[in-house]
């Protein structure tokens, strides 16, 4: 039997992919099979549809209510493919290595039986019935695999802290408050593909001892929220979570905290706190959660990608993992591609893979034809990375030495109409915003970078105003308590490193070469004052 599977993750569901997914059940019936699916990855040209039909693949683009006939037919085998078919030998898909993201398009993200049919929680099942705690740790280690969320620490090694102290409880925290703007890796696995969450989880939790467990997950993502929570009911029923775990002594309980959209509790000190139903505020390390965590006791925390990456390590060994990407990072990293390019969407790539490849091939280029001007990645926490570097290799360790960093995987494309000192002022404010204020390099800092760089983007800048804000950015990076005001000025840095002569511009010629900002026609004598202030 035929199996159809249209995309339901939000992006496509904003473009009404639900009612091309009733739309094809009602007309196909009992001749295939239609189901929902998780992101399918090229966002920008939803609603997406994949089509199984005699052991063939077929993928359809914007796909619209009232006009599925063609699908439908195809489906069955009755007709020509319709027009809007994609191409699956082009680089978008090709050059696509999928781990994290291997059941896109394979199962219903609300049917347990759907992950189970293609092998899901098998890995758990050969950990807690055939692997001891510390053989798991060690594939961990073997893999390579450093967290997805953004600080790439070995997860092998946190994993191992965590199993190594002594407790009468622990815990596993999965940190879904993905808050980067522009960035929906994180998003896109709990709402696509939630019992790999969990079953990541619960093999984690097995190798540290841990019995407890906590998905925290931003208020933003009701979807992700909804399949998460029946995903948990569903295990539970499976006997894959809760009590004697494939009839084992081992149990693993996973419970959801819903964030109310801090961006400081992406940090896990934070996160942590509002777990414990306090306000989200960061606390100086050591102690570090792996020794006081949630309530004082042990914790393991990673990213939901982190955790999805798990179960096919355990399935086919840490070796087969650490053969992709590069000898420092290795495996796979889902990216969230937005901005001025063509195939803008979600894509999973092996680490190594250049700036140029990224853009021009699977990317497609820029959107417009405009030239290609930067790159941003990391979100706030990130840098620009120019032009002029194209054929820079993405991973944790190129990144890092040209200022920038890896982060989560959101990555935003400009072309010549940015203009980089507005792009520095925009995640700068963001970061004053997104402050808790407990600190003072954070909370003053930011706001008094935010005021420089508005004096710049308005024409009132001076090169004193640039020698403070150069000044003040190392304060901030080494004396604020968390990673929110340490990597705030990634950005500004970054910018001013790269595209300094556009500060200049700003300054000595009042002038914006993007034409982005809105620069004074003239200074005022108190603008003058202003200036001089």
């Amino acid at each position: 039997m035929s199996r159809v599977f249209t995309c339901t993750g939000t992006a496509c569901q904003s473009l009404a992919s639900e009612a091309v997914r009733n739309e094809l059940a009602q007309a196909l019936g009992s001749r295939a099979e239609v189901r929902g699916s998780c992101c399918l990855g090229l966002c920008v040209r939803g609603p997406l549809v994949r089509v199984e039909v005699d052991g063939k693949e077929f993928l359809y683009d914007q796909v619209q209510p009232g006009r599925t006939d063609g699908i439908a037919a195809a489906a069955t085998g009755g007709a020509e493919p319709p027009s809007n078919q994609l191409d699956l030998r082009a680089p978008f898909f090709s050059r696509q290595v999928r781990i994290v993201t291997a059941n896109a398009g394979r199962v219903d993200p609300e049917s347990i039986e759907d992950y189970l049919a293609i092998g899901g929680y098998e890995a758990l099942t050969k950990a807690v019935t055939s692997m001891a705690p510390q053989d798991v740790v060690t594939e961990v280690s073997r893999s390579g695999l450093r967290g997805r969320g953004g600080a790439g620490f070995p997860t092998g090694v946190k994993w191992g802290l965590v199993a190594r102290v002594a407790g009468d409880a622990k815990y596993v925290i999965c940190n879904g408050d993905e808050g980067d703007p522009g960035a929906f890796m994180d998003r896109s696995v709990m709402e696509g593909d939630p019992h790999r969450v969990l079953e990541g989880m619960a093999i984690a939790a097995y190798a540290v001892g841990a019995s407890q467990g906590y998905i925290y997950v931003r208020g933003e993502y009701p979807l992700a929220i909804r399949r998460l929570q029946r995903a948990i009911r569903q295990a539970e029923r499976q006997g894959v979570l809760g009590a004697r775990i494939c009839d084992t002594p081992f149990h693993f309980r996973v419970d959801i905290r819903i964030g109310g959209g801090a961006f400081v509790c992406g940090e896990e000190t934070a996160l942590i706190a509002s777990i414990e139903g306090g306000r989200g505020l960061p606390h100086a390390r050591p102690p570090y959660p792996a020794q006081a965590g949630v309530w004082g006791k042990p914790t393991l925390i990673n990213n939901v990608e982190t955790f999805a990456n798990i179960a096919p390590i355990v399935m086919h060994g840490g070796a087969w993992y650490a053969s992709y990407g590069t000898e420092k990072s290795r495996g796979t990293k889902v990216f969230a591609i937005a901005g001025k390019i063509k195939n803008t969407g979600l894509v999973e790539v092996p680490f190594g893979i250049t700036v140029r490849e990224l853009i021009e091939e699977i990317g497609g280029g820029i959107s417009g034809g405009r030239p290609f001007k930067a790159i941003q990645t990391g979100g706030p926490s990130g840098g620009c990375v120019p032009a002029s570097m194209m054929d820079l290799s993405i991973d944790y360790d190129s990144l890092a030495s040209v200022g920038s960093i890896v982060g989560s995987g959101g990555l935003l494309v400009m072309d010549d109409t940015a203009c980089m000192v507005d792009v520095a002022r925009f995640y700068m404010d963001f970061c004053m915003h997104e402050s808790c204020g407990k600190c003072i390099p954070c909370r003053a800092g930011t706001a008094e970078a935010v005021r420089i760089l508005d004096r710049l983007c308005t024409g009132l800048g001076t090169l004193d105003d640039l020698d403070r804000l150069e000044l003040l950015l190392p304060y901030m990076q080494d004396a604020s308590l968390c990673g929110l005001g340490q990597t705030a000025p990634n950005p500004v840095v970054s910018t001013l490193r790269y595209f300094r002569q556009e500060y200049l511009a700003h300054i000595q010629q009042r002038v914006c070469p993007a034409s982005v900002c809105p620069m004074q026609a003239t200074r005022t004598p108190r603008a003058r004052v202003e200036a001089r202030a």
